[in-house]
């Protein structure tokens, strides 16, 4: 498969569209932001000062609400792509546009960074991560697999912004990606907050608690008897290492404390039980322990018991059984008298004897 671009014999116009912005901005904003990123872009372009275009043009041009074309403006200078200059200030939505140069912007972010990491003495803190480390870290397969799994957990995808700050993290706070996950499902599930402030927020806690690893956090949830340790324990024994449990998965973990009383080393003795499947799930396991609990299986020790209830189940024999009498079937043979019973033995004899002379 291959593109190619035909010329044409009359120059009609060219707008050009930095790549940057195909590749990086464009996919996290929906049709409608960026056609009027484009419309506006070409009247930039055009550079006729004569014209008098404002937002009430652009909506009529797009055949889309005023207010569709406000939020666009909002939503790109929100990614610090354009700047808004008020032209009066008894209009609100009466303003000009400016459109930043985003080779520029990409410069300006690399060299502040490499000349951050040329200092010796700098802190942690003024790392800034440009959009060139961003596509970059994209590539690495566990970084790419970690904001797959914060999409799963807040229900829509990071904006480039986001993900800027979730890869400073890592420079800020010597941490890798799975405690990245921890903290967005922590945050979800235990604060239900999907904001990277919020999460920056636990993550600088988590730091100032000696926190940097995924080990250190479950000791640390351990200790506090949070729910939220024994949902991780559980999916790190069945080889989870990277998904977050669901709200369903977690309700049934819950069933398995709540209603059926288990403590964790029995639970994760029944998650013991994931090598000898090789698709392991909540439900397999829940199927185990259900059975425990009919059993009134409660601790460790109590599998010891119910192993030799079964081996002696398996040594007593079987109760010996009297063999049934076997009733003989009669046939036509059996109905009528045999010569022989009208006869003594005697008189058998005799007319045995009286044959053999007769043949004589």
């Amino acid at each position: 498969m291959g593109f190619i671009k035909t010329t044409t014999s009359i120059d009609l116009g060219d707008t050009p569209i930095e790549n940057i912005f195909i590749d990086v901005y464009m996919p996290i904003a929906n049709g409608t932001f960026v056609k009027v990123y484009l419309l506006g872009y070409k009247y930039a372009c055009d550079g006729d000062i004569n014209k008098s275009i404002n937002n009430t043009n652009i909506a009529k041009n797009l055949n889309i609400p005023l207010s569709d074309v406000l939020a666009a403006w909002d939503f790109w200078e929100s990614k610090k792509i354009i700047k808004k200059i008020p032209i009066s200030s008894e209009d609100e939505w009466d303003y000009s546009v400016e459109f930043l140069n985003l080779k520029q912007l990409y410069i300006d972010n690399n060299y502040k960074s490499l000349q951050a990491l040329s200092q010796e003495d700098v802190e942690p803190t003024s790392y800034s991560c440009s959009t060139r480390e961003l596509i970059e870290a994209n590539k690495v397969p566990e970084i790419k697999q970690m904001f797959i799994e914060i999409n799963k957990i807040i229900n829509r995808s990071l904006v480039p912004n986001e993900k800027m700050q979730i890869l400073e993290w890592f420079h800020q706070y010597n941490i890798d990606p799975p405690l990245v996950i921890k903290a967005y499902s922590y945050c979800r599930h235990k604060k239900n907050v999907r904001n990277v402030k919020y999460v920056a927020g636990v993550i600088r806690n988590w730091y100032d608690q000696n926190i940097t690893t995924v080990e250190q956090l479950q000791e640390h949830l351990s200790k506090q008897g949070e729910r939220y340790s024994l949902y991780d324990r559980v999916f790190k024994a069945m080889g989870f290492m990277y998904r977050e449990p669901s709200e369903a998965e977690m309700k049934i973990m819950d069933k398995w404390v709540d209603n059926h009383l288990f403590s964790i080393d029995i639970i994760l003795k029944a998650c013991e039980n994931c090598s000898k499947t090789s698709n392991p799930n909540i439900n397999y396991i829940d199927s185990i322990l259900s059975d425990w609990h009919k059993k009134g299986i409660k601790k460790v020790d109590d599998l010891d018991i119910e192993k030799e209830k079964q081996k002696e189940q398996k040594k007593e024999p079987l109760p010996i059984s009297s063999p049934k009498p076997q009733h003989k079937i009669k046939t036509k043979f059996h109905l009528s008298e045999s010569r022989g019973s009208r006869y003594d033995a005697k008189e058998l004899e005799e007319l045995l004897l009286n044959r053999s002379k007769n043949k004589q």
